[in-house]
């Protein structure tokens, strides 16, 4: 598996986004809905990677800046056909390599509250995440749940 920054060009990871924007909206009310389309994820504070093997995509992360010491996962997703065969886990762990060579202390996300989400939950649980207020311009939510990982002792 090959895990590469991504310039959002190809085909392949705009329909994996479409997919993921689709399933946000399927599960969770339109104005509570924080996933980045993929204009909003070309900015100079978003990193995205991508994972691939023979060709075929298998999953999509991305990093946004906060802050000099601060981080949020974005944009995680895993294509239905491609699940169980590691590329969260890859994505994630090169997106935390990342945010502690960046110097970062702290690195958050959001995720939802439906039982779609329990997988992603207990993905970002299984890497030392802990549930979290919310941060940045997020607001409490039922719809919302917070988690965060501080990488500095």
């Amino acid at each position: 598996m090959q895990i590469e920054i991504d310039d959002l060009s190809r085909p392949q990871v705009h329909a994996l986004l479409e997919e993921h924007l689709a399933n946000m909206h399927a599960n969770t009310p339109a104005d509570r809905v924080f996933a980045l389309d993929l204009s909003r994820l070309r900015t100079p504070d978003i990193t995205v990677w991508t994972a691939w093997e023979s060709g075929e995509l298998l999953g999509i992360g991305a990093l946004r800046e906060l802050d000099r010491t601060h981080g949020e996962i974005k944009s995680m997703r895993t294509p239905e056909r491609a699940r169980g065969r590691g590329a969260a886990k890859a994505v994630l762990a090169r997106i935390i390599e990342t945010a502690r060579a960046r110097g970062y202390e702290r690195l958050s996300l959001e995720t939802g509250t439906h039982p779609d989400f329990m997988p992603a939950q207990s993905l970002y649980r299984s890497f030392g995440f802990e549930p979290s207020g919310p941060f940045g311009s997020y607001e409490a939510d039922p719809h919302s749940a917070f988690m965060a990982l501080r990488l500095t002792l």
